[in-house]
């Protein structure tokens, strides 16, 4: 891999992944549609780490506030206490992921790699993304979830194992149904982010330890710098955007690249 092919997947991964616009289904894009070989999952995931990096810096008080919470707990489950409370249902949101991914990663995630399902996906959880944020009440914040609630978008976020739902997409349209103001949808949506991609992220590490690729792990590490600096500047853009505007923009770049999509798949243009 040139390292021009890895900045530019990188910028890419960084600036789509807090997006609802699906980063997987834009990286695999990125092969179909330049002259660039597909990266492959595990390039993908690499990437990925450097966005939850930002995410940590960004939200750092609240990561700092949940640590409290958690020593003052002594680690148990104790949901009077805010910081404890937000942790574990961090915690509780990603065990659906963890579940289904380790149940789905024999199956081969590689045949879902296609422009035509990515097309489907991007068009479909749009829909739902425009309902949930046109009519989901702006009443709640993330100190109101209960446990049922992250195991709601917990389960939704199993969904973005399928390339252009997006695990921001999703997971903002559930806690927007669920009444969550966007601002505070998109906060609980980067937070659950970090156990979920750490954790893919690290079997992703063990496989290139194993493998003995100095190559690809060199690349995976500049990857994660490359997408971080992207990350932590689209994480800027997404938050003070939705200090007053909506995710219609999103919905309607979906829609469009969608469209494209599929009416190239079927033939329709060229």
């Amino acid at each position: 891999m040139t390292n021009l092919h890895l900045i530019l997947l990188s910028i890419l991964q960084g600036f789509t992944e807090f997006l609802p616009i699906s980063s997987s289904g834009h990286l695999i894009l990125f092969s179909k549609f330049t002259s660039f070989p597909d990266q492959g999952i595990e390039l993908d995931v690499a990437v990925h780490v450097g966005s939850i990096i930002a995410v940590m810096i960004y939200f750092w008080r609240e990561i700092l506030e949940m640590l409290k919470g958690l020593w003052k707990s002594h680690f148990l489950p104790d949901f009077k206490i805010s910081g404890a409370k937000l942790a574990w249902l961090i915690v509780i949101g990603t065990i659906p992921a963890v579940i289904i991914g380790l149940a789905l990663k024999s199956y081969g995630l590689e045949n879902l790699r296609s422009a035509k399902l990515i097309g489907w996906t991007l068009i479909c959880y749009a829909i739902f993304l425009f309902i949930a944020d046109r009519y989901g009440k702006n009443t709640r914040q993330t100190n109101d979830l209960t446990i049922k609630d992250a195991l709601i978008i917990g389960f939704a976020q199993c969904l973005a194992l399928i390339p252009g739902t997006s695990r921001s997409g999703i997971t903002i349209t559930a806690s927007r149904f669920l009444g969550l103001q966007r601002r505070e949808a998109a906060k609980f949506s980067m937070l659950l982010s970090i156990p979920t991609i750490a954790g893919a992220g690290l079997l992703v590490a063990l496989e290139l330890f194993k493998e003995g690729n100095i190559e690809n792990l060199n690349s995976a590490i500049h990857g994660i710098g490359y997408s971080f600096l992207a990350s932590i500047t689209a994480i800027f853009i997404m938050m003070n955007w939705l200090k007053k505007w909506s995710f219609t923009p999103f919905v309607i770049y979906r829609l469009i690249l969608g469209g494209y999509l599929l009416l190239s798949a079927y033939g329709l243009i060229s």
